[in-house]
């Protein structure tokens, strides 16, 4: 049988490779299939069942193992290597690669379903090396990195040099992120492995063609499938790491401005915040901290004692007041700057082709660039972080990381800037994770940058969209840029809230943005300083109204950090697109603003001034109800829904579990000692789970060390009689404590109420239903309702 389908395979795939590429020999060695041709040599391997690598290694040229992506090793696994007298194949339990003979062509497929086959593969062109494959004519592509395009990739030459795009609104060919990772709507994905600069070609010429062009380096690309998009996004980042878990108060509000100039106006502003009630967690300083212009300045590195007299007692009374202080740093040292001669005297920065430190223009002054690639340079540029650690600043900002310029003529120790270009921002943040392991092993880093590269997750970073446009067009590409992020490991894509550049000024646009905010990654209001970002500086009446997002966003700290653990385990998207709930729904393959928060919420942004209704489509696998007013919409349903100017439509999935506390001014008050549990009933949903994980914020692997909690939730309904349960789970090395938890559960009419087997009397049964849970530790609370 297994013959039969290898065989039906072959035949039913016409396209030719390239004709002048000659089969001549194969072997099977500890689980690496070498396929010898006349113009060199292909090294397949698979990682798992649902990974594949392939490699072409000209005649010339000889292989190069490492990857600057890859962390996975191969599994154990039952590959298999068989042959006839037209092809070898190479099988899994997913995957199959087929080689055919003569004419010689490379196939994948997943389960007996024809994914991609190599078309020329490869070729070498006058000043560039091309992987050529065909596409089949229906399928939608997604990937290459942040873009502004539209969700269907497909049709467009995307080059490969992270560059910023400042100002951009509804449409951004090339920014920060250039990832070379394409993924199908037939459920793969094809990553290319290799850092060089290039092009990644999604069938711009209407051929039925993907094409990658490099300039040099690997040949090397990986074929990953999965059985849901869930299970995609979870073997691409198994193959390239998971996001470390963030420090919880990662995920609560930022005080952020281009920029502070003195230490009184921090200290004023976080004042501000605290007396106004507004919760916030971090202060975000701009490069006025070490200089007082913006030009000429950067590199400095230092404190400037005239603006910033004593950082060290700043830095102090803000964490005594649960705000942390984030700086921001840049890889360039400027020519005029107080780090220039040390920088030169001790070989840290890139070079020219005489050896001496090249220099060049750009806006903020003359300039060179550390070599972060260079053992001297990381160490140096290492000590002036764990400097800054030293004295209490709790997380990194890393600007202009493309870099954002870096010509041709630049030398590193790792290669010429064109073949580091896309690395730099990847490699600095793995600077930063590097040196908090090894000197301060007990902190969760906090690494924000806006460039990075495949796999840039496992260091921690969080990416944000770069200097988008303070207008209604910037917010429209938001969730874009973040779905399609997340779909490739970088689940913490988030924007500055309100929009960065220009003086655009609407606070009906600035309110939009937060309360999109809200379900967003990171909630980071950041902008110019000709129109204030921060929600304490807003007037009485935007203030009030913002405030309430900010709120909302502490009370589903629970929640949030629960999506952060999910990430953490298994990939998942914070944010997701519709289709990863419905693969086959070809509508929803193109749809860039509705997303999931998680599994239980289904979000709508308004992203266009003076909206009082939009339309929305709710998944046809559960009911939805309004966050806000409980209405209920019907699976598969759309429906037109009326907009409030205090909130963004939100509804959340019929059997949903959604663990919320009260509001907190910042997260050192943090507790789910006594929490809000919602469920909300659905009569058509028979069993449904859901859990809070909890530990302490701040460990590193907190949960692989044992010390966490999870508190697990389960229902079931029968019709007459609704039951819920909590369970909990604790790592061997967690102390864990009794909890209050009120349950909330929503659209539902009770009859009668039992909580441990104890009836409770209620004089009158409200919406929500609400029911006080005394939960003793290490015990199983139920809750039946009869109705």
């Amino acid at each position: 049988m297994k013959k039969l389908f290898l065989l039906l395979l072959i035949t039913s795939i016409s396209f030719a490779q390239n004709a002048n590429r000659n089969y001549l020999s194969h072997s099977w060695k500890n689980n690496l299939l070498e396929v010898k041709t006349n113009d060199g040599t292909y090294r397949i391997k698979a990682y798992s069942n649902k990974i594949v690598e392939t490699s072409f290694i000209p005649n010339s040229e000889v292989f190069n193992p490492n990857s600057h992506a890859v962390i996975k090793t191969q599994e154990k696994i039952n590959a298999t290597v068989s042959k006839t007298d037209s092809s070898i194949s190479l099988v899994t339990n997913n995957i199959t690669v087929v080689i055919n003979k003569s004419p010689f062509r490379i196939t994948y497929s997943n389960k007996g379903k024809v994914l991609l086959s190599e078309k020329n593969g490869y070729i070498k062109k006058d000043s560039t090396e091309v992987l050529q494959f065909n596409l089949d004519n229906s399928e939608v592509l997604f990937g290459g990195g942040a873009r502004a395009l539209g969700m269907n990739r497909r049709g467009n030459r995307l080059a490969l040099y992270n560059r910023a795009h400042y100002g951009y609104e509804t449409r951004a060919e090339l920014m920060n992120f250039c990832i070379p990772l394409v993924l199908s709507s037939k459920l793969y994905a094809v990553h290319f492995d290799n850092a060089a600069i290039g092009h990644l070609d999604l069938d711009s010429k209407k051929n039925n063609t993907l094409e990658y062009e490099t300039i040099s380096g690997r040949k090397t690309y990986q074929v990953i499938v999965g059985d849901t998009w869930e299970d995609l996004v979870a073997n691409y980042t198994d193959l390239t790491g998971k996001q470390p878990m963030p420090a919880r108060w990662t995920l609560g509000n930022f005080s952020s401005r281009f920029g502070y100039h003195t230490q009184e106006e921090v200290e004023k502003t976080i004042n501000r915040f605290n007396s106004d009630g507004i919760p916030v967690d971090a202060i975000i300083l701009d490069l006025y901290w070490f200089g007082k212009t913006v030009q000429g300045t950067m590199g400095n590195l230092e404190w400037d004692k005239d603006q910033f007299p004593n950082p060290e007692k700043m830095i102090a009374d803000l964490k005594a007041k649960g705000v942390k202080t984030i700086l921001i740093t840049e890889p360039f040292i400027l020519t005029t700057s107080s780090k220039w001669k040390e920088a030169v005297d001790k070989k840290i920065l890139v070079t020219d082709k005489s050896g001496k430190p090249a220099t060049w223009d750009f806006y903020f002054g003359n300039t060179s660039v550390v070599d972060i690639f260079k053992p001297e340079g990381n160490q140096w540029f290492w000590n002036v972080y764990k400097r800054l650690i030293n004295q209490g600043v709790g997380g990194m900002w890393g600007d202009l990381g493309e870099p954002e310029v870096f010509p041709s003529k630049a030398m590193t120790a790792a290669g010429k800037a064109d073949e580091v270009h896309n690395i730099y921002g990847h490699n600095w943040a793995k600077l930063i994770a590097d040196g908090y392991k090894r000197d301060f092993p007990n902190q969760r880093p906090f690494i924000l940058m806006r460039a990075g590269y495949s796999g840039s997750q496992r260091f921690g970073m969080m990416p944000w969209s770069g200097d988008v446009s303070r207008s209604w067009g910037g917010l429209q590409s938001q969730m874009e840029i973040a779905m399609q992020m997340g779909m490739q490991g970088m689940a913490y894509m988030h924007s500055d809230l309100g929009g960065f550049a220009g003086d655009y000024f609407d606070n009906e646009l600035y309110l939009r943005w937060l309360q999109y905010g809200v379900f967003n990654p990171i909630f980071r209001p950041h902008a110019q300083e000709d129109v204030a970002s921060e929600v304490a500086y807003k007037d009485v009446h935007t203030k009030a109204k913002a405030k309430k997002a900010v709120e909302l966003r502490y009370q589903l700290m629970p929640y949030n950090y629960t999506l952060a653990f999910d990430n953490n385990q298994k990939g998942t998207p914070l944010m997701r697109p519709l289709f990863f709930e419905e693969p086959t729904n070809e509508k929803l393959l193109n749809e860039k603003e509705s997303y999931l928060w998680g599994n239980a919420f289904l979000v709508k942004p308004i992203t266009k001034s003076g909206v009082t209704s939009t339309e929305v489509y709710f998944p046809k696998s559960n009911n939805w109800f309004d966050f806000y007013t409980g209405k209920k919409y019907n699976a598969g349903s759309t429906e037109t829904v009326k907009v409030e100017e205090t909130a963004i439509p939100t509804f959340v999935r019929g059997g949903s579990f959604v663990p919320m506390i009260e509001t907190i001014q910042n997260t050192s008050k943090y507790s789910v000692d006594n929490f809000n549990l919602h469920f909300y009933f659905d009569e058509t949903v028979k069993t449904s789970t859901g859990k809070l994980y909890n530990d302490n914020g701040e460990t590193p692997q907190a949960f692989e060390k044992g010390q966490y909690e999870i508190l697990n939730f389960n229902s079931n309904n029968n019709g007459k009689e609704l039951v819920l349960k909590l369970t909990s789970t604790v790592g061997k090395n967690y102390l864990s404590s009794d909890k209050t938890v009120s349950v909330l559960i929503h659209n539902i009419k009770a009859k009668r109420i039992l909580v441990n087997g104890q009836e409770m009397v209620f004089k009158t049964f409200n919406e929500p239903l609400q029911i006080p849970v005394e939960w003793k530790k290490g015990t199983t609370s139920e809750i039946k309702i009869e109705y």
